[in-house]
């Protein structure tokens, strides 16, 4: 058998009346006919006792007999069973995972803190029993080799192509590929994979200010050349109007001095000062 198997157990609240009377019987003859023989009842009682168990609420008992697996309780209740079962604990509650900081290299080469929030539950009990040595160990150690691999298959950022997704700006699809990968790998286990997200992200210590330079380098280009291409537009905008409305003509020269002093204008990052000029155009 390799799959898991629910099954009933006896009623604990039956088989605790048939263990009273069975008590009750033994020193009440014992008592009245004083023979010892009464005793002999305590046996089976004996042999009873440790056949009862109780499985909480989303709780589950697996039940061995003699390294054969017999079945799952899976139903909460008091219950009463074989006393030569084995009987393992294994809860169904939805657990939270919070992995710790692991220093990894992203696709770039660049070393990275991450760390990953993992919400999972056991789905199938002889799987998270019989199929790893320890259930909730593995669910940590392939987290782990989870978050690694998928480090190495993004670039934390990139600003040199925005379509391409990264850890930090294409997190929604990170996700995605992050809860694939760790629901594949606890399959085995018989772990259900709830959720899986990356709850830290940052560049590692040694080249964190480094990055940061680089990120507000490429902002300020960024930056520059939206205000460039913008001052391009107005500029070409003025000379149209001023040539349509004919409010002065302007030669090649003197339309390049004009746009040299409204590029200046409109690139500087200090306010200009204006100078008026009450000579001709060309003092």
């Amino acid at each position: 058998m390799n799959h898991e198997k629910i099954v009933s157990a006896s009623s604990g609240y039956t088989f605790l009346i048939v263990l009273l009377l069975i008590a009750a019987a033994a020193m009440g003859g014992a008592i009245l006919t004083g023979s010892g023989w009464f005793y002999l009842l305590f046996l089976p009682f004996v042999i009873i006792l440790p056949g009862f168990f109780t499985v909480n609420p989303n709780g589950s008992k697996v039940l061995v007999l003699f390294g054969e697996y017999k079945g799952t309780v899976k139903k909460n209740g008091f219950f009463w069973a074989n006393p030569f079962f084995s009987r393992q604990r294994i809860s169904l509650r939805a657990r939270n995972f919070d992995s710790e900081r692991l220093k990894v290299n992203d696709k770039k080469g660049n070393p990275i803190l991450i760390s990953v929030i993992l919400v999972w539950k056991v789905e199938n009990t002889f799987k998270a029993a019989f199929e790893v040595n320890d259930y909730e160990n593995f669910v940590k150690v392939q987290t782990d080799a989870a978050v690694r691999k998928l480090a190495g298959l993004y670039a934390y950022d990139n600003f040199e192509d925005e379509a391409e997704h990264t850890l930090r700006s294409g997190l929604q699809e990170v996700n995605v590929a992050l809860e694939k990968e760790v629901t594949e790998r606890l399959d085995m286990a018989g772990i259900h994979v709830h959720e899986a997200r990356i709850g830290y992200l940052a560049y590692a210590p040694e080249i964190a200010s480094a990055m940061l330079r680089r990120q507000q380098a490429e902002a300020i280009v960024a930056a520059r050349f939206k205000i460039v291409e913008g001052a391009v537009g107005m500029v070409e905008l003025a000379l149209e109007h001023l040539n349509e409305k004919q409010v002065v003509a302007l030669d090649e020269e003197r339309k390049a001095a004009m746009v040299s002093n409204l590029m200046v204008v409109l690139c500087g990052d200090k306010e200009v000062t204006p100078v008026v000029n009450t000579g001709t155009l060309n003092h």
